[in-house]
Formats: C-alpha cells, sequence, structure tokens
C-alpha cells in the first residue's frame, strides 16, 4: 500500500510543511524511519530525531516549534500520538488479510467505480453507481447495495451488508454479518388496529475510522441520514435504529438497543445491554452502565448513569444500598409499631 504525504494528512486532518507529494509505504518508529517511511512525534525527549531521522514524513503537534530545517515533511495535527494510532489500526486490518486482486465468481455493476490495490472475494456483489476508494477490501459474500461510496482503505469482512446509498468513510471496519442501511423500525397505526409500513428513504452515514462490529444492524433514516461519527466504534450484536445520530469517539458494548431519532454525544461509553428510548439525547461524555436503560434527556456531560430507568451513579449506589437493608429496616419499622401500640393502650 503506498499513499502520499498529502493524502494522509487529509485523512488525519492534519496540514503538510514540505513536499506532499512524497510516497508513503511503511510506518515506523523515529529513530529507525528510513525514506518511504511515515513516523511521529509525541514525546519531546526524541525531539532531537527530528533532525536525524530518515523519515519521508513525519506526524506532530500543530505547536511544534523547530530550531533548525528539517529533511522530511511534517504533518501537523492535534495529537500526534492519537492521530498515527488511527494509522495503525488500519494498518494492521488491512496486512492480515494479506488479499489484493479479484476471486471470481465476483460481480461489480458496469457504472461503478473502484481504486487500485483493491480486493474482491468469491461471491461478493457490488452494485450500480458505487464509487469504492483506493486499498478497499470487500471480503467474500458481501453484498453492496446501488449507489454506495466507500472510502479509501475501507474493509467489509463475510457476508456483510451494506444497502443502497450508504456512505462510509476511509479506514472503517464492517464485520462480518453486519446489515448497513436496512429499513427502520416504521409502522404508522391503523384504525382498524393495523399497522401501516413507512417508506424508509434516508440513508446511513459512517464517518471515517468508525468500527461496525459482526452482526449489528444499522438502519437507514426515515428521512436524512443515520449517523455515527469519526471513531466510534460499534461492538456486535448492536442495534441502531433509524435517524439515531453517534458522535465522535463514542463505544457501544453488545446487545445494547438504541431507539429512533435517539442522539448520544461525543466520547461517550454505553456498556452491554443498555437500552435507550426514542428521541433522547445523551450529552458528551456520559458513560451509561450495563443493563441501564435511559429514558429521559441527559444534558449535564461526564455523568455515569446506572440502572433502569437509569439516573445518577452515586444515587443509584445510595439507594442499592437501602435497598440490601430493606429486610432489616421492615423488622424496625414493625417493632416500633408494636412498641407504639402498647405505649398508647389505656
Amino acid at each position: 500500500m503506498e499513499f502520499t504525504v498529502q493524502q494522509i494528512a487529509e485523512v488525519l486532518g492534519g496540514t503538510v510543511e514540505g513536499d506532499a507529494t512524497q510516497p508513503i509505504s511503511s510506518l515506523a518508529k523515529i529513530e529507525e524511519a528510513q525514506a518511504g517511511s511515515l513516523t511521529f512525534l509525541s514525546n519531546t525527549k526524541y525531539k532531537s530525531f527530528l533532525y536525524e531521522t530518515g523519515a519521508s514524513a513525519i506526524i506532530v503537534g500543530r505547536s511544534l516549534e523547530l530550531r533548525n530545517a528539517i529533511k522530511p515533511a511534517l504533518i501537523r495535527v492535534e495529537d500526534p500520538y492519537s492521530a498515527f494510532s488511527q494509522l495503525l489500526e488500519f494498518y494492521a486490518q488491512a496486512t492480515r488479510t494479506g488479499k489484493r486482486g479479484v476471486e471470481q465468481p465476483s460481480f461489480i455493476g458496469e457504472t461503478s467505480e473502484i481504486g487500485s490495490g483493491h480486493y474482491r472475494g468469491a461471491f461478493s456483489y457490488i452494485g450500480d453507481n458505487c464509487k469504492l476508494g483506493e486499498n478497499v477490501l470487500i471480503f467474500p459474500h458481501a453484498y453492496i447495495g446501488d449507489r454506495v461510496t466507500i472510502g479509501n482503505g475501507s474493509i467489509i469482512h463475510a457476508g456483510a451488508k451494506i444497502y443502497s446509498d450508504t456512505v462510509i468513510g476511509q479506514f472503517c471496519v464492517v464485520k462480518a454479518g453486519a446489515v448497513v442501511g436496512t429499513d427502520g423500525f416504521g409502522f404508522a397505526p391503523q384504525p382498524d388496529g393495523s399497522y401501516k409500513a413507512i417508506p424508509q428513504i434516508g440513508n446511513v452515514v459512517l464517518e471515517d475510522y468508525v468500527s461496525i462490529g459482526a452482526n449489528a444492524t444499522i438502519d437507514c433514516a426515515t428521512l436524512g441520514s443515520t449517523r455515527v461519527g469519526r471513531g466510534s466504534k460499534i461492538d456486535n450484536l448492536v442495534q441502531l435504529a433509524h435517524n439515531v445520530e453517534i458522535g465522535q469517539h463514542t463505544v457501544i458494548a453488545s446487545q445494547t438497543g438504541i431507539a429512533g431519532s435517539a442522539k448520544i454525544g461525543d466520547h461517550c461509553v454505553l456498556a452491554g445491554q443498555v437500552g435507550m428510548a426514542g428521541h433522547v439525547t445523551l450529552a458528551n461524555k456520559t458513560t451509561v452502565t450495563a443493563q441501564s436503560g435511559v429514558g429521559k434527556n441527559v444534558k449535564q456531560e461526564g455523568l455515569i448513569l446506572q440502572g433502569s430507568t437509569a439516573f445518577d451513579f452515586k444515587q443509584n449506589q445510595r439507594a442499592q444500598i437501602v435497598f440490601r437493608r430493606l429486610p432489616e429496616l421492615e423488622q424496625r419499622v414493625e417493632r416500633l409499631e408494636k412498641a407504639k401500640s402498647t405505649t398508647e393502650k389505656p
């Protein structure tokens, strides 16, 4: 795999100083890097290597000041360590498979485009008017509907189903059996007690570096988009309903269900078997512990929620202590009532 310095900077949201056209084909430590390698600097202890490294490019912080001119190009980002970690994540996924080329039988629509360095496994299907970037890996029995867009370096594992009009960013992973873009659970009650299906004409958008676990399901929007923000990770067997919006770098564990039009902020953590009602909003940096239910908006950032219905973590812990003491408290109440009735006798 080979990318230019500029392409990598665009993926990371960084800016380039120096020659942005240089090809990058490997990742390396700053003290060991050679021509064609990309490295990073986050610890100032290694700052001297800026002037010694053989790397073609270095990921550095935006505020880093140089005391001398250097040969490598610089990619300036907010957090060099996190940016380099994102590249490592993709590299590990891609090199672990080692797959390239086209296996037969497989199908791609005549009006669809796919970039260089790709892999299409046997029995995979790609519909019409799709646009797939470079180094995209499509494993056997994967289905990709019409008008789907998939960014550079993304991986669609075996048996995954990507419905029409879905947009998948760069360096995303959709694991085996996941279904992205199926119709949302929209039914209108009728006067006779039956239900009529409401057409779901929106789509799903997965931003860059999103991971979707095995057998997870993400419904398309009724109108607009169901959206999963950059860097968010969705575990196996998670359900995201129509028009759900997930912020950036949020993680959601297995068997969690998010009802329609719920909005979850950035850097949130939802543990296993969490249930979240529709049209509810969670503030940034909210943590919801396992098997909790969220039925109302959470506006304050950084809360830890527990219970069903979930409420403040510390309050819930105190309530649990009282709950465990209920038999003892009941006996005390009975003794007090008995003593009171004795003293009140004439």
